[in-house]
């Protein structure tokens, strides 16, 4: 089964914390590493959420491996309430590149409304160049952000809002499981990613044992909308083990929908022609 990572990171080499988050998973920070993983485990293709910089020079990845989205992180703000005068112009400049699939939002560290009259623009270049709108939603990896910007409800008001640009809820808004499957299930333009869903190193019978309770929500919500169509597996990488991954999805997803979780949506979604 050919395999598609629809979310992960990627960061210079000999960056300490980078260093160790990536051998706390059991991996190594360096492309040549993952292309060693993507061979042994199936996995034909990953998009990198865009980090620190609107510049295209930047996000020059191997186009064999990645797809990026631009990402929209503090590197575009100026204050609090202020972005860059001229973001919309870079972001556009990234959207007309081949190997830029999307857009990448992250409202909680921003700490800014997805109904913001500074996302208008965004939302309206992501329609045009007809590519989705990836967006952080759930819990945070820090605490100073905010997560009333990163509940599932925000992003239905701007898809409802938007109909004719595409949203993916990334992290399937873990862990606001119950309202991140109705958003998905009601809005025709909303997909999710099921990545970030664990971190580090797993003994995954064990851990199948000991939170099987959040496991059968995990199962009962994403069973419940019947959207299997929108579903992408993602991993949050560097915080995961790829091959224990996996497994995990595996075991959340019936088998019958492998394909397309694993697969199919993704190369849809994010157009990547594979």
């Amino acid at each position: 089964m050919k395999i598609i990572d629809a979310h992960i990171h990627l960061f210079p080499p000999d960056d300490p914390n980078v260093d160790r988050l990536t051998k706390n998973a059991g991996h190594i920070n360096s492309i040549e590493h993952l292309r060693e993983v993507y061979d042994n485990l199936g996995m034909v293709h990953s998009v990198v959420m865009g980090n620190h910089s609107l510049d295209t020079e930047y996000h020059n990845y191997p186009t064999d491996m990645f797809h990026y989205c631009i990402g929209l992180d503090s590197s575009f703000m100026i204050g609090e309430h202020s972005a860059l005068p001229d973001f919309a112009d870079s972001v556009e400049k990234n959207l007309q590149r081949e190997s830029c699939c999307g857009i990448k939002l992250y409202p909680g560290y921003n700490k800014l409304s997805l109904s913001d009259r500074l996302y208008g623009p965004i939302y309206e270049l992501a329609a045009q160049y007809k590519k989705p709108v990836a967006v952080h939603m759930g819990l945070t990896a820090h605490p100073r952000a905010h997560l009333k910007y990163c509940h599932p409800m925000e992003l239905d008001e701007v898809a409802a809002d938007h109909p004719d640009t595409d949203f993916v809820m990334c992290h399937f808004g873990n862990p606001f499981l119950e309202t991140a499957s109705a958003v998905v299930e009601k809005n025709p333009n909303v997909s999710a990613d099921l990545s970030g869903l664990l971190e580090g190193r797993v003994d995954l019978e064990q851990y199948l044992k000991d939170y099987a309770e959040y496991v059968t929500l995990l199962k009962a919500w994403t069973s419940t909308m019947n959207c299997w169509d929108k579903l992408m597996y993602g991993t949050d990488w560097p915080l995961v083990n790829m091959g224990e991954y996996i497994a995990f999805i595996k075991a959340v997803i019936p088998e019958r929908h492998w394909e397309e979780v694993f697969f199919h949506n993704a190369n849809r979604i994010y157009n990547l022609g594979l």
